[in-house]
């Protein structure tokens, strides 16, 4: 091993703002104390219940991404599973997502933007049949 996953750090414009929406889909501690980052109105972070930090950094002119447009791709995207697909989807909405995809075709996830265009898929949890 060469090293640990410290956090994931998200370009944004506005890094209180990303933290809360994140908070209100994951829970958890935004700008928990922690040694590691020092905390401005720059950047901002998330401890969620299942040890993920997430953290949020002001870009100058920051230009989100337009899935799926390769001109200005998503460069990485983050994958939620939800019990309730269309629920969640929902709720998402509500806290100031958009939908990119609406899985109209029957698939098991939907791919939404965060509030700052940061591409994430809720996926319904499959059951384990075994």
């Amino acid at each position: 091993m060469i090293a640990d996953l410290q956090c994931v750090v998200l370009d944004c414009s506005n890094p209180a703002e990303l933290a809360e929406f994140y908070q209100a889909l994951l829970g958890g501690a935004v700008n928990q104390r922690d040694q590691r980052w020092a905390l401005s109105d720059d950047w901002a972070t998330l401890h969620t219940p299942s040890g993920l930090v997430l953290a949020f950094q002001r870009v100058a002119d920051y230009r989100p991404p337009l899935w799926p447009d390769p001109a200005r791709p998503q460069q990485f995207h983050l994958d939620f599973g939800v019990a309730d697909l269309e629920r969640a989807q929902e709720q998402v909405l509500t806290l100031g997502a958009t939908v990119l995809d609406d899985g109209a075709d029957g698939r098991s996830w939907r791919i939404c933007a965060d509030p700052a265009g940061h591409p994430f898929c809720l996926v319904r949890h499959l059951r384990n049949t075994t």
